[in-house]
Protein backbone atom coordinates (compact mmCIF):
# COMPACT_ATOMS: atom_id res chain seq x y z
CA UNK A 1 0.00 0.00 0.00
CA UNK A 2 1.31 3.48 -0.77
CA UNK A 3 2.00 5.52 2.58
CA UNK A 4 0.35 8.42 0.77
CA UNK A 5 -3.04 6.60 1.17
CA UNK A 6 -4.73 7.00 4.12
CA UNK A 7 -7.19 3.65 3.74
CA UNK A 8 -9.03 2.38 6.39
CA UNK A 9 -10.29 -1.53 5.82
CA UNK A 10 -12.34 -3.67 8.16
CA UNK A 11 -12.30 -7.35 8.00
CA UNK A 12 -14.20 -9.57 10.42
CA UNK A 13 -12.29 -12.97 10.46
CA UNK A 14 -14.95 -14.78 11.72
CA UNK A 15 -13.36 -18.02 14.12
CA UNK A 16 -11.90 -16.06 17.25
CA UNK A 17 -7.94 -17.19 19.08
CA UNK A 18 -7.41 -21.18 19.51
CA UNK A 19 -9.95 -22.12 17.22
CA UNK A 20 -9.22 -25.21 14.38
CA UNK A 21 -9.74 -22.57 11.53
CA UNK A 22 -6.96 -20.32 10.62
CA UNK A 23 -8.40 -16.86 8.96
CA UNK A 24 -6.22 -13.53 9.31
CA UNK A 25 -3.96 -15.20 12.41
CA UNK A 26 -6.96 -16.34 13.77
CA UNK A 27 -8.13 -12.75 15.19
CA UNK A 28 -11.28 -12.12 15.92
CA UNK A 29 -10.87 -8.74 13.99
CA UNK A 30 -8.67 -7.33 11.80
CA UNK A 31 -8.36 -3.73 10.60
CA UNK A 32 -6.06 -1.72 8.25
CA UNK A 33 -5.65 2.10 8.84
CA UNK A 34 -3.47 3.80 6.48
CA UNK A 35 -0.04 2.13 7.84
CA UNK A 36 -1.59 0.83 10.79
CA UNK A 37 -2.22 -3.04 10.79
CA UNK A 38 -4.21 -4.27 13.92
CA UNK A 39 -5.57 -7.91 15.32
CA UNK A 40 -7.59 -7.71 18.11
CA UNK A 41 -6.84 -11.39 19.73
CA UNK A 42 -4.45 -13.14 22.11
CA UNK A 43 -0.48 -12.25 20.99
CA UNK A 44 0.42 -15.47 22.02
CA UNK A 45 -1.18 -16.84 18.95
CA UNK A 46 -0.81 -14.54 16.04
CA UNK A 47 2.81 -13.05 16.79
CA UNK A 48 3.93 -16.37 16.09
CA UNK A 49 2.84 -16.16 12.59
CA UNK A 50 3.95 -12.60 11.81
CA UNK A 51 6.77 -11.56 10.10
CA UNK A 52 9.98 -9.82 11.74
CA UNK A 53 9.88 -6.10 12.37
CA UNK A 54 12.45 -3.77 12.82
CA UNK A 55 11.41 -2.75 16.23
CA UNK A 56 9.04 -4.22 19.44
CA UNK A 57 7.96 -1.23 21.62
CA UNK A 58 5.50 -2.55 23.84
CA UNK A 59 4.37 -2.16 27.49
CA UNK A 60 3.13 -6.04 28.61
CA UNK A 61 1.16 -6.67 32.09
CA UNK A 62 3.27 -6.43 35.20
CA UNK A 63 1.08 -8.58 37.10
CA UNK A 64 0.79 -6.47 39.67
CA UNK A 65 -3.36 -5.85 39.52
CA UNK A 66 -3.06 -2.45 38.02
CA UNK A 67 -6.13 -3.04 35.29
CA UNK A 68 -8.37 -1.18 37.22
CA UNK A 69 -11.40 -1.25 39.84
CA UNK A 70 -12.20 1.19 42.23
CA UNK A 71 -9.29 1.34 44.04
CA UNK A 72 -7.45 2.51 40.43
CA UNK A 73 -8.01 5.80 39.93
CA UNK A 74 -6.99 7.21 37.33
CA UNK A 75 -6.92 11.08 36.85
CA UNK A 76 -9.08 12.25 34.14
CA UNK A 77 -9.90 16.07 32.55
CA UNK A 78 -10.79 17.67 35.90
CA UNK A 79 -12.10 14.35 37.18
CA UNK A 80 -11.27 11.08 38.78
CA UNK A 81 -11.68 8.38 36.39
CA UNK A 82 -11.99 4.81 37.32
CA UNK A 83 -11.45 1.62 35.01
CA UNK A 84 -13.66 -0.80 34.58
CA UNK A 85 -11.25 -4.11 35.57
CA UNK A 86 -11.49 -6.62 33.03
CA UNK A 87 -8.83 -8.84 34.72
CA UNK A 88 -6.01 -8.24 32.16
CA UNK A 89 -3.16 -7.24 35.23
CA UNK A 90 -3.59 -10.47 37.18
CA UNK A 91 -0.49 -12.30 36.01
CA UNK A 92 2.33 -11.74 33.66
CA UNK A 93 3.31 -13.14 30.37
CA UNK A 94 4.82 -16.18 30.22
CA UNK A 95 8.74 -16.37 29.90
CA UNK A 96 8.49 -17.79 26.32
CA UNK A 97 6.51 -14.70 25.29
CA UNK A 98 9.81 -12.52 25.99
CA UNK A 99 11.81 -15.29 23.64
CA UNK A 100 9.46 -14.84 20.64
CA UNK A 101 9.48 -11.27 21.39
CA UNK A 102 13.25 -11.11 20.62
CA UNK A 103 13.38 -13.59 18.01
CA UNK A 104 10.79 -11.54 15.81
CA UNK A 105 12.46 -8.04 15.81
CA UNK A 106 15.83 -6.45 15.19
CA UNK A 107 15.73 -4.12 18.54
CA UNK A 108 13.34 -4.62 21.20
CA UNK A 109 11.73 -1.87 24.37
CA UNK A 110 9.83 -3.14 26.69
CA UNK A 111 8.68 -0.99 29.16
CA UNK A 112 8.52 -2.55 32.93
CA UNK A 113 11.35 -4.57 32.19
CA UNK A 114 12.13 -4.65 35.71
CA UNK A 115 9.32 -6.70 36.19
CA UNK A 116 10.59 -9.28 33.54
CA UNK A 117 14.29 -9.44 35.07
CA UNK A 118 14.40 -13.48 35.13
CA UNK A 119 12.91 -13.47 31.14
CA UNK A 120 15.04 -10.65 29.66
CA UNK A 121 18.78 -11.17 28.98
CA UNK A 122 21.46 -8.44 30.37
CA UNK A 123 21.22 -5.34 28.82
CA UNK A 124 23.00 -2.14 29.56
CA UNK A 125 20.10 0.08 27.67
CA UNK A 126 17.87 1.06 29.93
CA UNK A 127 15.33 3.98 29.06
CA UNK A 128 14.21 5.64 32.60
CA UNK A 129 11.03 7.92 32.46
CA UNK A 130 11.04 10.51 35.39
CA UNK A 131 7.61 11.21 35.59
CA UNK A 132 7.79 14.43 37.45
CA UNK A 133 4.48 13.58 39.44
CA UNK A 134 5.24 13.14 43.10
CA UNK A 135 2.49 12.53 45.56
CA UNK A 136 2.22 8.67 45.86
CA UNK A 137 2.75 7.97 41.95
CA UNK A 138 6.25 5.91 41.86
CA UNK A 139 9.25 8.36 40.85
CA UNK A 140 9.40 7.13 37.68
CA UNK A 141 9.33 3.74 34.92
CA UNK A 142 12.14 1.98 33.63
CA UNK A 143 12.43 0.31 30.47
CA UNK A 144 14.49 -2.86 29.14
CA UNK A 145 16.22 -2.66 25.56
CA UNK A 146 18.24 -4.77 23.81
CA UNK A 147 20.45 -1.85 23.13
CA UNK A 148 23.76 -1.98 24.40
CA UNK A 149 24.38 1.68 25.28
CA UNK A 150 24.19 4.03 28.06
CA UNK A 151 21.02 4.48 29.63
CA UNK A 152 18.44 6.60 28.57
CA UNK A 153 16.38 9.28 30.48
CA UNK A 154 13.01 11.12 29.62
CA UNK A 155 11.99 13.46 31.93
CA UNK A 156 8.47 14.87 31.93
CA UNK A 157 4.99 14.48 33.45
CA UNK A 158 2.31 12.75 31.94
CA UNK A 159 0.12 16.05 32.39
CA UNK A 160 2.76 18.31 30.84
CA UNK A 161 1.25 20.54 28.77
CA UNK A 162 -2.51 19.13 28.97
CA UNK A 163 -4.84 21.31 29.97
CA UNK A 164 -7.10 20.02 32.86
CA UNK A 165 -5.17 16.74 33.04
CA UNK A 166 -3.81 13.87 30.74
CA UNK A 167 -7.00 12.14 29.82
CA UNK A 168 -6.44 8.49 29.99
CA UNK A 169 -8.50 5.85 28.65
CA UNK A 170 -6.72 2.92 29.66
CA UNK A 171 -5.39 2.25 33.11
CA UNK A 172 -1.95 1.99 32.48
CA UNK A 173 -2.03 4.17 29.29
CA UNK A 174 1.51 5.83 28.28
CA UNK A 175 1.90 9.24 26.87
CA UNK A 176 2.33 9.76 23.18
CA UNK A 177 5.13 11.62 23.72
CA UNK A 178 7.40 8.83 24.99
CA UNK A 179 6.41 6.63 22.85
CA UNK A 180 7.48 8.90 19.78
CA UNK A 181 11.00 9.40 21.76
CA UNK A 182 11.25 6.08 22.31
CA UNK A 183 11.04 6.03 18.34
CA UNK A 184 13.21 8.71 17.95
CA UNK A 185 16.03 6.71 19.68
CA UNK A 186 15.61 4.04 17.04
CA UNK A 187 15.46 6.04 13.92
CA UNK A 188 16.59 3.23 11.69
CA UNK A 189 13.32 1.47 12.78
CA UNK A 190 10.97 1.72 9.61
CA UNK A 191 8.18 -1.29 10.87
CA UNK A 192 7.11 -1.43 14.20
CA UNK A 193 5.14 -4.02 16.37
CA UNK A 194 3.17 -3.88 19.73
CA UNK A 195 1.57 -7.19 20.51
CA UNK A 196 0.04 -5.58 23.89
CA UNK A 197 -1.10 -2.90 22.07
CA UNK A 198 -4.06 -1.46 25.15
CA UNK A 199 -5.11 1.53 23.79
CA UNK A 200 -3.10 2.18 20.72
CA UNK A 201 -0.58 4.63 21.96
CA UNK A 202 2.65 3.03 20.05
CA UNK A 203 0.45 3.04 16.76
CA UNK A 204 -0.48 6.70 17.57
CA UNK A 205 2.94 7.70 17.88
CA UNK A 206 3.81 5.34 14.45
CA UNK A 207 1.22 6.97 12.97
CA UNK A 208 2.19 10.41 13.11
CA UNK A 209 5.99 9.86 12.61
CA UNK A 210 4.74 8.04 9.31
CA UNK A 211 5.87 4.47 10.51
CA UNK A 212 4.53 0.87 9.35
CA UNK A 213 2.89 -0.69 12.28
CA UNK A 214 1.37 -3.71 13.77
CA UNK A 215 -0.58 -4.39 16.46
CA UNK A 216 -2.18 -6.83 18.63
CA UNK A 217 -4.83 -6.47 21.59
CA UNK A 218 -6.94 -9.01 23.35
CA UNK A 219 -9.85 -7.01 25.10
CA UNK A 220 -12.62 -5.32 22.48
CA UNK A 221 -13.08 -2.45 24.38
CA UNK A 222 -8.85 -1.62 24.34
CA UNK A 223 -9.05 -2.08 20.68
CA UNK A 224 -11.79 -0.50 19.43
CA UNK A 225 -10.41 2.76 21.76
CA UNK A 226 -7.09 1.91 19.85
CA UNK A 227 -8.35 1.61 16.40
CA UNK A 228 -9.89 5.09 16.76
CA UNK A 229 -7.18 6.88 18.37
CA UNK A 230 -5.43 5.48 15.45
CA UNK A 231 -8.17 6.83 12.79
CA UNK A 232 -7.71 10.47 14.41
CA UNK A 233 -3.89 10.50 14.49
CA UNK A 234 -4.09 9.90 10.86
CA UNK A 235 -6.54 12.80 10.28
CA UNK A 236 -4.65 15.41 12.58
CA UNK A 237 -0.80 14.78 12.03
CA UNK A 238 1.03 17.10 10.05
CA UNK A 239 0.06 16.89 6.32
CA UNK A 240 3.88 16.31 5.36
CA UNK A 241 3.37 12.55 4.81
CA UNK A 242 -0.28 12.67 3.08
CA UNK A 243 -1.92 13.10 -0.29
CA UNK A 244 -5.17 12.49 0.59
CA UNK A 245 -7.66 14.44 2.96
CA UNK A 246 -9.56 11.45 4.82
CA UNK A 247 -9.44 7.64 5.50
CA UNK A 248 -11.72 6.18 3.35
CA UNK A 249 -13.62 2.72 4.69
CA UNK A 250 -13.41 -0.09 2.46
CA UNK A 251 -14.45 -3.71 2.50
CA UNK A 252 -11.87 -6.44 2.80
CA UNK A 253 -12.15 -9.48 0.77
CA UNK A 254 -12.24 -12.51 3.84
CA UNK A 255 -10.09 -15.36 1.37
Amino acid sequence: MNKNDETKTTTDTGPPCGSDVMTCYNAVRKEVIGDCTLYQGDCAVILPQLPGFDLILTDPPYGIGESGGDKKRRRGYNAVVVHEDLGWDKTRPPAWIFGLIISKADMQIIWGGNYFADCLPPSMGWYYWDKKMGGDFSDGELAWTSEQRAVRDFSKSPFAGLKGGHLRVHPTQKPVALMEWCLTNAPDAKTVCDPFMGSGTTGVACARKGLTFTGIEREPKYFDIACKRIEEAYRTRPRLFDAVEKIVPKQMSLI
